[in-house]
């Protein structure tokens, strides 16, 4: 579920802050192979996730929660999962998809988190933006591997908590000790 999200949250950062509404283009996520690129009509921002990897950033999600009946819930941290989507720009001819692929880059350059406001579900952490150089999955490599032709492109990695470990009941906290031990005699302390 929680990759669903990302990819919504980023097709709707895209919309708004291009802008790139419904009847103008797409926001695409699959695969830019030739037979895809064929069927194009549109102007096209694609977001192909080509890998998905564990994060070596440390968990950064919510360990504790009050669910909505009030009650205190708890649940370990969650792996961060690495997502890496090759970001390219289709239209007309090379220099419209080089204006839209220079506008996606401006809109995703000043991010280091994608802002709530484009997370429509629910996640386990923020969203964490980077551009990447990725060195085990060289964008050359990527292409090739689709069948596709060698476009402009480069790639978005976004950080955030895998769904893993469900939320349990928390115990309730200690509001009073009714009574206490005594101490016990020095001979059997020690």
């Amino acid at each position: 579920m929680f990759i669903r999200v990302v990819d919504e949250g980023l097709e709707h950062l895209l919309r708004e802050g291009l802008p790139l509404p419904d009847d103008v283009g797409d926001v695409s996520f699959d695969a830019p192979t030739g037979t895809w690129a064929a069927q194009l009509s549109r102007i096209t921002v694609n977001l192909f996730l080509y890998d998905v990897s564990r994060s070596a950033i440390p968990s950064r999600s919510l360990p504790q929660r009050v669910d909505p009946n009030g009650r205190a819930q708890q649940r370990p941290q969650q792996p961060m999962v690495l997502l890496s989507y090759l970001v390219s720009a289709w239209a007309g001819n090379a220099r419209d998809e080089h204006q839209l692929l220079g506008n996606v880059i401006s809109r995703c350059a000043a991010l280091s988190e994608l802002p709530e406001r484009h997370i429509l579900g629910e996640l386990s952490s923020p969203v964490h933006l980077t551009f990447a150089n990725d060195e085990r999955n060289r964008q050359r490599e990527v292409w090739n591997g689709v069948g596709g032709q060698l476009k402009p492109s480069f790639t978005l990695q976004a950080n955030v908590a895998a769904d893993t470990f469900d939320w349990r009941e928390q115990a309730p906290p200690v509001t009073h000790i009714e009574a206490l031990m005594p101490p016990l005699p020095a001979r059997l302390r020690g």
